[in-house]
């Protein structure tokens, strides 16, 4: 019997989110959970079709990317996963998609501004893009360097109010307290780059949302004094 079923569970859930919020096709994506205490994270099968997988199919990997449990081989974004739990030492969860939106700006190698208090609910700042990887870089351990490239876009931004990021010319990374809020994120991160989109397809000189209205909607949700929904769910 598996000393990770729970954690397995965990992971195959968040990962069947994908195609129900409608951010994943085909075998496109994959959601990780981590366990801290352990040291472990369970993560989506390579290549494994969503209407296929199942629980046990979840891989175990520790940090230092060993396979601890599982009999087919992990994402292929493993790696990268594994970067991230190292330097964002708090998150529970870690999410990737190539939702077209998303994924249209981070070709674009341009970070999603912050237009409407709809952003501004969810985080106070543009969504970061990471620079383009040098030849150097993708020649080398290409799903590790993805992973330092996260790290290098947030030397001065907190990962914690701040839990996405698009890695240019490649697509979304998103995480959280656990791996069900990592999804949400990403769900979230594809509406904004919609919406923001649009915004400047309807006027290209948009000017970002003023600091006034960005506080007042970001801290209505996040911090000690949040008032938005329930009290155990201010931050949701």
């Amino acid at each position: 019997m598996s000393h990770y079923k729970e954690l397995k569970e965990i992971a195959f859930e968040a990962n069947m989110e994908l195609p129900r919020r409608g951010v994943v096709i085909f075998t496109f994506g994959n959601v990780s959970a981590f366990d801290h205490k352990k040291g472990v994270f369970a993560i989506k099968p390579s290549g494994v079709a969503y209407d296929q997988l199942t629980a046990n199919d979840m891989v175990i990997v520790d940090l230092d990317y060993k396979v601890v449990e599982g009999q087919l081989r992990p994402s292929s974004d493993t790696k990268t996963h594994a970067v991230l739990y190292r330097h964002f030492s708090k998150i529970g969860g870690i999410c990737h998609t190539h939702s077209p939106y998303a994924v249209a700006w981070a070709q674009a190698q341009k970070p999603v501004p912050i237009f409407g208090t709809t952003h501004a609910d969810h985080l106070a700042a543009d969504i970061p893009c990471t620079q383009v990887m040098s030849d150097e870089m993708i020649r080398g351990d290409y799903e590790e360097e993805t992973g330092r490239q996260i790290i290098q876009a947030f030397k001065h931004l907190s990962h914690e109010e701040i839990e996405m990021a698009l890695v240019a010319c490649h697509g979304p990374f998103t995480w959280g307290k656990d791996a069900l809020k990592a999804v949400y994120n990403a769900v979230v991160l594809e509406e904004l780059a919609k919406m923001a989109m649009w915004t400047l397809q309807i006027n290209p000189r948009t000017p970002r949302l003023k600091k006034s209205l960005v506080d007042k909607h970001y801290w209505r949700k996040h911090g000690k004094n949040a008032y938005y929904g329930q009290p155990d769910h201010a931050s949701q």
